[in-house]
């Protein structure tokens, strides 16, 4: 997934009429303001009600669903390879939003303040926050990736991580 896909995945929900955010690997660099490693994918936050607006708008654009696991999440991929893991939000009048988690009565949880900007390729994008990026880097094995990203948002922000 390129900074180029990206965009035109932006592009694409944005005429549909869907706001969604910028997690994972790419949130991260869209934090730091630049591409700091190659990315397999591009996870988005959306809104639970835009969701038939978002997958219309990404079948128009050739992406199938490729994994189901709603309420949680669900993936779709395109013949190109590209691949976007999809993260559907309930959010309440404050701006504060959840998501349905694998533990029943435990969701995650989006404090209004985790919504920012970033940049990708010197264009403003919407992305989680730096602290909803470690937050989300909790209770499992990290990868070499993860491990990557932590590091440039310690580096950056000078905020404490778990590894």
């Amino acid at each position: 997934m390129t900074g180029d896909d990206v965009l035109e995945i932006l592009d694409t929900l944005r005429k549909a009429g869907a706001d969604v955010w910028i997690g994972g690997g790419w949130g991260i660099d869209a934090l730091l303001g630049r591409q700091t490693r190659p990315h397999r994918d591009l996870d988005l936050m959306h809104r639970q009600e835009q969701e038939p607006a978002v997958v219309a708008a990404l079948a128009e654009a050739g992406f199938t669903e490729s994994l189901n696991w709603r309420p949680v999440r669900f993936v779709v991929a395109d013949t190109a390879g590209r691949e976007i893991d999809l993260h559907p939000l309930a959010f309440t009048p404050d701006g504060r939003a959840t998501q349905a988690s694998p533990e029943p009565g435990r969701p995650f949880i989006y404090p209004a303040a985790c919504f920012v900007t970033g940049v990708i390729q010197h264009r403003t994008v919407p992305c989680l926050s730096a602290e909803q990026q470690v937050s989300f880097h909790q209770g499992y094995e990290p990868t070499d990736h993860d491990r990557h990203d932590m590091a440039r948002l310690r580096e950056a922000f000078g905020i404490a991580t778990h590894f």
